[in-house]
């Protein structure tokens, strides 16, 4: 436990104002930034829209459409590609095995470190749907705090529900990174598979697509029944995740050339 702990602590050290870092920092303000400028925009509607008994709710729903869609998905992509690539765009590969430490801990660590950074991103992002929510009222004399109470409970379920939605994602690009030096590999790969992903949505057998998970959820999330489909998809998503990290764990470990 003690050498993976050290471990973590020093693959976390190595994002640090990396281009990863910043994507999860600017990604997570992106959307609320948007939204901001549009209530502020709007000025004259947000009384109405304030007095709504579910107004977080709808809140959380716009600002998760673009991101479920899109955003998160492909956040998820260029931020598992960059931080697993690290070592090689700084040839430190042989550096790093020649250290007393087993490939199941390297490994472990770099993906708890990917992990953590989109467990940063929730955080930050909804820190950025809370406020995207309360800035507008500064600009308007009509508009009046949120009849609502903010719902907690609603808020942590269906932020569960997405992150459990992006482990497959995670899974999926790490396994790629770790096999191929070109970062443009696991990037296109992921590109493509997204791509597909948005075709497959309207697929009844969509769902067999880990990249459609984000979306579906978001369909539940807006009772749109006919987009509603015949599995648990957040378990599914966590059969995906762990075939694909069992998968990348033997790929890793057996491979000849790590360097």
């Amino acid at each position: 436990m003690n050498d993976y702990l050290r471990s973590l602590q020093s693959e976390w050290m190595k994002t640090r104002n990396t281009a990863a870092s910043w994507l999860v920092i600017i990604g997570s303000f992106f959307i609320p930034l948007i939204m901001v400028i549009i209530g502020m925009a709007n000025a004259d509607k947000l009384p109405g829209k304030y007095s709504s008994p579910v107004f977080w709710q709808n809140h959380f729903a716009v600002s998760w459409q673009i991101m479920a869609f899109l955003l998160l998905p492909m956040g998820v992509i260029l931020a598992t590609s960059l931080i697993t690539q690290i070592e090689y765009r700084n040839n430190t590969w042989k550096q790093l095995h020649a250290t007393p430490q087993r490939f199941a801990v390297v490994f472990f660590a770099k993906l708890s470190v990917i992990i953590l950074m989109m467990l940063q991103f929730f955080v930050l992002f909804n820190i950025g749907i809370y406020l995207s929510g309360i800035i507008p009222l500064l600009f308007s004399k009509t508009a009046a705090y949120p009849v609502q109470g903010f719902p907690f409970v609603f808020f942590l379920k269906n932020n569960a529900q997405f992150f459990i939605d992006c482990l497959p994602i995670i899974a999926l690009q790490y396994l790629i990174s770790l096999q191929f030096r070109n970062f443009m590999v696991p990037l296109g790969a992921g590109i493509v598979l997204l791509v597909a992903a948005t075709f497959a949505i309207q697929w009844k057998y969509g769902y067999i697509v880990p990249y459609t998970y984000a979306a579906l959820n978001y369909f539940q999330l807006r009772s749109a029944t006919t987009q509603m489909v015949p599995v648990n998809i957040h378990l599914l998503a966590v059969g995906y995740f762990t075939l694909f990290i069992i998968v990348s764990f033997i790929f890793y470990t057996y491979k000849k050339d790590k360097c």
